[in-house]
């Protein structure tokens, strides 16, 4: 269970263009730099049931993945709080927790331990991730040396070995091939058949439709409705 109430978080941006990092401390040491508040998210307040498929929509820099960073944990917010109940699996920006001077079969051993896997499981678990991943003999090639596609299907294999409390998913099944994309959505809806709580951003209304329950409608850091998936998407789509 996922219980946000009154979320809100706030950035101070500077209005003076600075030039270096040099010119940086020395107008912050003289006093000289303005800030601008920019409120990311703004009094954000929802719950969601386990089990349950919550999709996140709204244009660029309306806040959904800023609210993803703050229900992972990753981000704290300036005001209010969050409620998580369950492991959660983040899958938020690509790549991150790889590194990618590594390679792939070093890479599943580094990032199962930062998703908190044990060695062990994940040397029971590692044909099998592999084998999802399709990536084959390019499991021992260091990962700058993979495409985009390659990373996130290595990604999702190892972040749905398991059967998290919480899955968070952004926008990650929109790169690679359709193949994969299909065969992560069969993935995720094995996930979701188990009991996962999926808490899902998209700019795909084809994939929120078919995979949630409820929709959240973010704009400009503020929630404007939530509700229904067709209600929700349809207002979207005419406003």
């Amino acid at each position: 269970m996922i219980k946000a109430e009154n979320v809100s978080v706030k950035y101070l941006m500077a209005y003076d263009r600075i030039k270096s990092m040099k010119e940086y401390l020395v107008q912050l040491v003289k006093g000289n730099i303005q800030y601008e508040e920019f409120w990311a998210l703004q009094d954000i307040s929802f719950e969601v049931k386990k089990g349950e498929v919550l999709g996140i929509i709204g244009h660029n820099g309306a806040g959904k993945s800023t609210l993803l960073k703050v229900i992972s944990g990753i981000l704290k917010p300036t005001s209010g709080g969050v409620q998580v109940n369950g492991t959660v699996v983040p899958m938020l920006e690509l790549g991150s927790g790889f590194d990618f001077d590594l390679t792939g079969r070093e890479n599943v051993f580094l990032n199962g331990a930062i998703l908190g896997y044990p060695e062990q499981f994940l040397k029971e678990k590692y044909r099998e991730i592999v084998e999802f991943s399709e990536l084959g003999q390019f499991i021992d090639v260091p990962l700058r040396n993979y495409s985009s596609g390659m990373v996130m299907r290595l990604a999702f294999s190892i972040a749905t070995v398991v059967q998290p409390d919480i899955l968070i998913v952004d926008e990650i099944l929109a790169v690679g091939d359709a193949d994969f994309q299909e065969k992560s959505k069969r993935r995720m809806l094995e996930l979701m058949g188990g009991g996962t709580t999926v808490l899902f951003v998209s700019h795909s209304l084809g994939q929120i439709q078919e995979m949630c329950d409820r929709v959240l409608w973010l704009e400009k850091g503020r929630l404007k409705m939530a509700g229904k998936t067709e209600t929700v998407c349809a207002m979207y789509q005419a406003g």
